[in-house]
């Protein structure tokens, strides 16, 4: 606060960093704002001709991106927001973001060891500071809340994120066999002994669902969508390791789990750097940019080989001139959104299925011209393309676009139909590609 510090000897108004100090007057020490050191401001013993110290706070202190007025400004908002009001203290200081405000104070103001005064307290500093190293789990994420009966609710097995319930627990029938049970004064001692043993039964039972609901909450099983587009970035090897180990998880904690997965992921790679290496070295290659052209001309060949392939497949299974024009020109209708207006014939005499009648259908009428189009195309019924579009629909606002691979985990069905669905709502413009 500039009403801390002694006022200017020149002018008297509140000095404003940065500003100057006499490095030859004092005690008391003599400070002077900009505009009175820039007249050559003389008071008895001070002269304009001495050294002199810039006085500023702009200067790094615990962190090099931090500057000491932005400390002390952190400090103060604090103070006058209340610590937690990250939001509010962010607003105030105007030079840091949210995060930024309450990463830094946790971080050296909170966990710092040097301003500890207990072995405690350096103890979990350190703790903090191994924990930094791990893989960031955020088992609080807020799960998804989806409408009721919907897809993605039979996925979450009807979880009911504003209650942390299930409409169906785990052993959902424990409480009947407490329906009857009454404690009475004339129970003998075997009836009571009984009575109590059924009721650690049911304890028991309880304690089993709240063990079970504490490992699916731990490890993020709730958002089932998010964990296997999280799971899918592995490659294929890794994805079959984390299905074998996935049942040991309730042993471990998330983030043992996870360093356990991401350890056999480092393997898996540097074994492929390693076979990629020794590949290179059977090539009689010894720098890496003769390696670049290596890879270069290796992928050239690979795709005129499956170039041959194709056209050699092709030529051996279509053999009928007009029939490939016959295809091709289907195939084309199919790619353009229409109806196929010429059915598809074989040599062996078999044909394509008409396309779908939706007269009477459930959810016609909410449809337009193109979707008709389309669920006769793909020989689907009105009511599942709509709840399948909603499930693109969501999942594209809520992840800001969406792609193939994540579209064909969300609707279970052929991935040719899947596809075809994906391109509509993508041309007509409901979705976006991520």
């Amino acid at each position: 606060d500039p009403s801390d510090k002694p006022p200017c000897r020149g002018c008297s108004s509140y000095l404003m960093e940065p500003y100057i100090k006499c490095a030859e007057c004092g005690p008391p020490p003599f400070f002077l704002c900009l505009q009175c050191f820039t007249r050559g401001f003389e008071y008895k013993k001070h002269q304009s001709d001495h050294t002199y110290e810039i006085m500023t706070s702009d200067f790094p202190v615990l962190d090099p991106s931090w500057t000491a007025q932005e400390e002390m400004a952190l400090l103060e908002a604090v103070m006058d927001c209340g610590f937690g009001n990250w939001q509010d203290v962010a607003n105030q200081m105007c030079t840091k973001t949210k995060e930024e405000c309450e990463k830094h104070y946790m971080k050296h103001f909170i966990n710092n060891p040097l301003f500890a005064s207990t072995l405690l307290n350096l103890k979990q500093a350190e703790e903090a500071k191994t924990a930094d190293t791990a893989i960031p789990f955020h088992s609080a994420d807020d799960p998804p809340r989806p409408t009721f009966d919907s897809l993605l609710s039979r996925d979450m097995a009807g979880y009911m994120p504003a209650r942390a319930d299930f409409i169906e627990e785990f052993d959902n029938y424990a409480e009947w066999d407490l329906r009857d049970i009454d404690f009475v004064e004339d129970d003998s001692d075997i009836l009571h002994a009984l009575k109590m043993a059924v009721v650690d039964i049911y304890h028991s039972r309880l304690k089993e669902r709240q063990r079970r609901k504490k490992i699916i909450r731990d490890h993020g099983l709730i958002n089932l969508r998010k964990f296997q587009l999280m799971e899918r970035r592995y490659p294929k090897e890794v994805q079959d390791l984390y299905e074998t180990m996935r049942r040991f998880a309730r042993i471990v904690g998330p983030v043992e789990h996870d360093k356990f997965i991401e350890s056999h992921a480092l393997e898996f790679e540097l074994r492929r750097e390693i076979k990629r290496l020794q590949e290179y070295r059977t090539a009689g290659i010894t720098n890496f940019c003769s390696a670049r052209t290596y890879d270069h001309l290796k992928k050239t060949r690979e795709e005129e080989r499956l170039k041959r392939t194709m056209l050699s497949e092709v030529l051996q299974y279509i053999q009928d001139s007009s029939a490939c024009q016959q295809w091709l020109r289907r195939q084309a209708d199919i790619d353009s959104g229409l109806s196929p207006s010429v059915p598809m014939t074989s040599n062996s005499g078999r044909r394509s299925a008409p396309p779908l009648n939706l007269t009477g259908l459930p959810g016609t009428e909410k449809l337009n011209e193109k979707e008709k189009e389309l669920c006769q195309m793909v020989r689907l019924v009105p009511g599942a393309y709509l709840e399948y579009k909603s499930a693109l629909l969501n999942e594209c606002n809520k992840q800001g676009g969406l792609r193939l691979a994540q579209a064909r985990a969300l609707i279970k069905i052929d991935v040719n139909k899947t596809r075809k669905i994906y391109d509509f709502l993508i041309r007509e413009g409901y979705i976006t590609k991520a």
